[in-house]
């Protein structure tokens, strides 16, 4: 009996393949070292930078650094159960988080881990957490206005979508409280928003989502937590992982996202730590030399895309820390020169109870009256300019010098534009409301009204506004212009409510 050399080969490779099919082939090394949220790894020499791999007990580690002999890898989660000699798994994929639908309303980690006690997520959709930030002609100008709900920052600091403004103060001088009001103030705007906490008391994250939760926000955003008590990696990672389920909305869905980012100074010295503890040389405040592109590389993915990829827009609000008002600090110089411009909260202002405590003449959008609406533009064209000289003149009022009339005018209503654009928290203005309310200030209708009485005075009138002049109100919601005729109809508003609210006075006097 013959046998053709053909056919015995053909019949060995098919049991070859069938048999290499139930093989499980992967790239294997062992520990050398582990401590502090890194391992040393020696035998992964086909390893990619910033590939996942696998240690024994499931927890995942990305590819950190690539040595001669070693490989080191940070563990993202729970390094205390590894131990020397241990087996590593390449997985020949970089790191992905879980995005979609399932993830709006949760409380994540910064791997897409539920936090919440509501069950695990299902959703058949991943991305990969670092991604290439579009190009420019993939990009339009930044011109539609993302209202924060703030009077101070819609006015003077407009924000875009698909602008990256920073945030920046000492703390405790409500950074996060800004960050919030603006989430809560996209209900009616159908932006879906993405708040990264990295390194802050899980105490503080649980209280930022209870609020999210009693004011209706948690059913458009989603909630990154790499708490204090979380390793380094974690907190490293976060920011890329929240920013890529952000992505995904503006990408596949062609929607507008907003991703808070709190903040990226406690990232800043997560990074450090990590690039210390892999022998990375130090640079300037022993932040390794790539510090400028950690950031940079998350806050350029921040974009308006063009019509042909979508028309989708992902806004960032990274905050940063400053330490004693020091924004010529490193990493706060560092974000400055990555942002289209910051919001500066001042402690002095905070302190005497302006709040939000915005300081005006640091404080710059570098998309401008861009991203504002027509209404918005006309009533607060000079209000930045007006308030800058009433600083100036304020100071120099208080040497004791005489003022002539008109000085003192300026001072008066400057007083009284402070009073209005103070804002309580959690409670976002409507930008028809701000039009009116700014309008009456600046056209010079509460100059009369005593400096104690203008929060009363504009509560009182936009209630007037909504209740009784309806069709004024709803005239600058829908056009977000403010023509003549508006402008008349809102004047004539004005000087009825005026007339009420003088003769309620009256009244209240004479019955006291």
């Amino acid at each position: 009996m013959k046998f053709r050399a053909d056919e015995i080969s053909s019949v060995l490779q098919r049991e070859i393949e069938q048999y290499r099919s139930q093989l499980e082939v992967a790239e294997v090394g062992r520990v050398i070292e582990v401590g502090d949220g890194i391992a040393r790894v020696y035998g992964l020499a086909g390893a990619m930078a910033g590939e996942m791999v696998e240690f024994p007990n499931g927890t995942r580690g990305q590819v950190f650094n690539l040595e001669e002999s070693s490989v080191g890898v940070i563990i993202l989660g729970d390094y205390l159960d590894i131990k020397e000699g241990d087996t590593v798994k390449s997985t020949g994929q970089l790191l992905r988080v879980p995005v979609g639908d399932a993830m709006i309303g949760r409380v994540v980690g910064p791997l897409g881990e539920p936090l919440d006690d509501k069950g695990p997520i299902v959703t058949a959709h991943t991305r990969l957490v670092e991604s290439i930030a579009p190009g420019v002609a993939e990009r339009e100008p930044v011109n539609v206005p993302l209202q924060t709900g703030v009077k101070a920052i819609d006015s003077m600091t407009p924000i875009g979508r698909g602008q990256r403004e920073l945030i920046i103060g000492d703390r405790k001088t409500g950074k996060t409280a800004l960050a919030i009001d603006t989430i809560i103030n996209q209900k009616e705007e159908n932006v879906i928003c993405v708040y990264v906490a990295v390194g802050q008391k899980e105490s503080s994250v649980a209280q930022t989502v209870e609020t999210l939760r009693k004011y209706g926000a948690m059913d458009y955003t989603i909630v990154v937590v790499a708490s204090s008590s979380d390793p380094a990696p974690l907190q490293y990672v976060a920011p890329y992982a929240g920013c890529a389920m952000a992505e995904y909305y503006m990408y596949e869905q062609g929607r507008d996202t907003l991703c808070i980012y709190d903040d990226l100074s406690k990232q800043a010295v997560a990074y450090r730590q990590l690039s210390l503890l892999m022998r990375r040389p130090p640079g300037r405040e022993a932040y390794p030399g790539d510090i400028f592109y950690c950031h940079s590389r998350l806050l350029e993915r921040s974009a308006k895309l063009s019509k042909e990829k979508g028309g989708g827009s992902l806004t960032a609000l990274p905050i940063i820390e400053t330490l004693e008002g020091e924004v010529s600090a490193y990493i706060p110089t560092n974000v400055i020169s990555i942002t289209d411009g910051q919001i500066y909260l001042q402690p002095e202002l905070f302190f005497a109870g302006v709040r939000p405590a915005v300081d005006v003449g640091i404080s710059v959008s570098r998309v401008g009256g861009k991203a504002q609406t027509g209404a918005m533009k006309k009533v607060a064209g000079s209000l930045r300019l007006d308030l800058a000289a009433f600083r100036e003149l304020e100071a120099f009022a208080q040497l004791g010098t005489e003022l002539d009339k008109a000085t003192q005018t300026q001072l008066d209503r400057g007083y009284r534009m402070v009073e209005l654009l103070k804002q309580p928290q959690y409670q976002p203005y409507h930008v028809a409301d701000q039009v009116m309310s700014i309008f009456a200030g600046s056209v010079g209708y509460l100059d009369k009204v005593p400096r104690p009485e203008v929060r009363e005075w504009e509560g009182e009138f936009l209630r007037f506004m909504r209740e009784q002049k309806s069709e004024v109100r709803e005239a600058i919601r829908k056009t977000r212009k403010l023509d003549d005729d508006t402008t008349k109809a809102l004047k004539a508003a004005i000087e009825e409510f005026q007339r009420q609210y003088d003769a309620a006075k009256q009244k209240a006097k004479k019955a006291g």
